[in-house]
Parts: C-alpha cells; sequence; structure tokens
C-alpha cells in the first residue's frame, strides 16, 4: 500500500536527477522522452525511473497521440505525449530551488474516465488539491497552475491522483509541466492593491492558446496570481496579450464561470477614509459575447459595471468609491453572468489596470 505522507517526506532522494532552476518547460516536462521499449507493458510504465527525468509510483501509464480506450480517442493535452495517473499513482522530480522564494507550477491536465478528478500537487511540506472535473476548454483539457513558497534548497515536485476507481487505469493525463519564479510585488505609494496590472503570475506556455486556470478557492499567501485570491468554486482564468485581447501591459483576468469565478485581494486601508478604486472591464477578443456585467465590492461600496461584448476586443473603464470601515478592506471582483462560447468552452468579462488610492478631497473627481 502506497503511504503518501511517508512520500511527502522524501526530498529529493539522492538518486534523482536534480533539475537546475530556469522559467519554462521542465527538463522532459512534455514527456517527448518516454521509457524503452523494455520498461512498457503496452502503456503501463513497469520501472520506477523508466519515464527520462521523473520518478513514478503507482499505475502509470505512457500515452501516445492518437491512442484509444476501447473506441474513445484519449486527449493528449499538449504535443505528442502524456501520461495517464491511475488510482493513487504519481509522478515526482526534483527541482533546485532558491530557499524562500515563490514559484508557480504550470501544467497542462485532461479528464478521462472518471468523473471527480483531482490531483495534489506538492512541493513538501506544501500542497493542495487541483479539481479538473470542470472542463473549462472545448478541446477536453486545460492548463492550471499552483503556487508555492520554497522551504528548502531541494523539493520534490509531486503529482499525485488521489483518486480510487473500479478500473485502475481512470485517471487523468498529464502533460507539459513547466515552472516560473515569482517575483511578490510590494507595496508602493502609487498603488494600494499589489500586482494591478496582473503582469506577475504563472507560466503562460507560448504554444498555447487557452492560458492557465488559477484554481478555485486559492488564498493570497502562496497563489500563483500573487498577491490574488480565487474566492470561489470555480478557476478563473490568465491570459496574455500574445493570444488574446487585454487592456493593458501584456497580462490580464478573465472571470470565466459567471458568480462561481470571483477574484479578490485584501488591503490595507485606514477606517472612515474615503478610497477610489478604478479598473478595466472589457473582453478578450476570443469570441465570447453578450452583455457582461461586473459586481465589484470593498467594504460597503458596490458597483455593477456593464460591458456588451461582441468578443472582438475592447474595454472600459470603471470607478468605484467607498469609505474603510477597517484596517483591512476586501475588493472583490465577480461576473454576474454566465457566459459561453459557440464551441462550448467558458468565457466572460476581462478584469486588469486595478489601481487604489486614498482620495483627499471626497468632493473631488477621480480621473
Amino acid at each position: 500500500m502506497f503511504h503518501y505522507g511517508a512520500f511527502l517526506m522524501l526530498i529529493c532522494s539522492s538518486i534523482q536527477i536534480s533539475s537546475a532552476f530556469t522559467d519554462g518547460l521542465l527538463p522532459n516536462g512534455d514527456f517527448k522522452d518516454g521509457p524503452k521499449p523494455n520498461e512498457l507493458n503496452g502503456t503501463h510504465v513497469l520501472g520506477k525511473y523508466a519515464l527520462p527525468q521523473w520518478e513514478i509510483s503507482g499505475f502509470v501509464e505512457y500515452i501516445k497521440s492518437g491512442q484509444k480506450q476501447g473506441d474513445i480517442h484519449l486527449v493528449i493535452p499538449e504535443g505528442a505525449n502524456a501520461v495517464r495517473l491511475g488510482n493513487d499513482a504519481t509522478i515526482k522530480q526534483c527541482l533546485n530551488l532558491s530557499r524562500g522564494s515563490y514559484y508557480a507550477i504550470t501544467f497542462s491536465a485532461a479528464r478521462t474516465c472518471a468523473q471527480s478528478e483531482q490531483l495534489n500537487i506538492s512541493v513538501y511540506p506544501e500542497s493542495s488539491l487541483v479539481p479538473i472535473q470542470t472542463i473549462y476548454s472545448s478541446v477536453g483539457w486545460d492548463s492550471y497552475a499552483w503556487g508555492f513558497q520554497a522551504k528548502h534548497s531541494k523539493g520534490d515536485l509531486v503529482i499525485h491522483n488521489t483518486g480510487v476507481e473500479e478500473d485502475p487505469a481512470c485517471g487523468p493525463l498529464i502533460d507539459s509541466v513547466a515552472i516560473d519564479f515569482l517575483y511578490p510585488p510590494p507595496l508602493t505609494k502609487y498603488n494600494i492593491i499589489k500586482n494591478g496590472d496582473f503582469e506577475e503570475g504563472p507560466y503562460l506556455f507560448t504554444d498555447m492558446p487557452g492560458g492557465v486556470l488559477i484554481p478555485p478557492l486559492i488564498e493570497d499567501v502562496h497563489s500563483p496570481l500573487p498577491a490574488w485570491m480565487v474566492e470561489s468554486l470555480k478557476a478563473v482564468k490568465y491570459i496574455d496579450s500574445d493570444h488574446y485581447s487585454v487592456p493593458q501591459g501584456k497580462r490580464a483576468v478573465e472571470l470565466v464561470a459567471g458568480r462561481e469565478s470571483a477574484l479578490a485581494q485584501i488591503v490595507r486601508t485606514i477606517p472612515g477614509k474615503t478610497y477610489g478604486l478604478t479598473f478595466s472591464v472589457g473582453d478578450a477578443a476570443d469570441g465570447c459575447t453578450g452583455y457582461m456585467m461586473v459586481d465589484v465590492y470593498a467594504a460597503r461600496g458596490t458597483l455593477k459595471v456593464a460591458y456588451e461584448s461582441n468578443g472582438t476586443g475592447g474595454f472600459k473603464k470603471a470607478t468605484l468609491r467607498f469609505v474603510a470601515t477597517g484596517n483591512r478592506t476586501r475588493v472583490t471582483f465577480l461576473s454576474s453572468n454566465y457566459h459561453m462560447k459557440f464551441d462550448g468552452s467558458l468565457c466572460g468579462p476581462v478584469i486588469d489596470d486595478v489601481l487604489l488610492l486614498s482620495v483627499r478631497n471626497p468632493g473631488r473627481k477621480l480621473r
């Protein structure tokens, strides 16, 4: 019986190859290099170290593009190869890290035969369950991000399928595993909101146009989107200007799941003081059309911002003025409406360029 708790305690066993840290794909992160023919029984990987650069445990399969399960073609997230994690199976790779620094892991995953699949992602001693049962895109797979703070100079990245199904081969397909160094955004006198332009965040694959999902119920301490929390049951999508229309800079956030997709940040405020929150609302030019509405909350202040999208890009500015009621104020954005593109993928309004400042003269107009 595999004991996951004991497995977590191992920090980079000496036989593992430890990869030097660079932003981007991990060594063999796309699983292009597969096991030798004598280390495979059909698709089943036989050796603990048979998968180059990775160590495996449990029922792990090496899947190639075009492969079938019964009459169904398995969806390879990206490229030509992936691994499938069966019951209680794991893959892990040792990383060289900078102790105390923050990182984000980006990976692609596709659900197969199980309905409630979730993955435990960890770098000891931190771990989180990432649900992948909701498919946000129309291609059958999504990319996800997970953040952590390195407690040691070396650490095993462990991806573990927690599911136990009747068919031990049931489990998610994993592909394109990457890492990115995160720079914690400082608090400045020019903006009380940290990372308000969303320029700091997880690694985005240049050849993948689907963006990266920031999973639900992510707290701000080790968020892959520094300073921000996802306070909802569904994810938000992190997008870039290489593949989408972004109001300002290179990156932004798309609220893809209506009222189940909420983005928040807790900021320091002075009780009784008036603040002005300005931000941009737009569409990603991804074919998401219709009447969009963004709800914004801060202290007792609320604002509904309407935006009519024709799916080709564009944005508008909005401002919420509020009086702080405490030393900490939660600023929250969510989409009032649910939107879906013609291909069935989830979509919604884009949020960017969030700026919060105190208002010295409450009677004066904000820019």
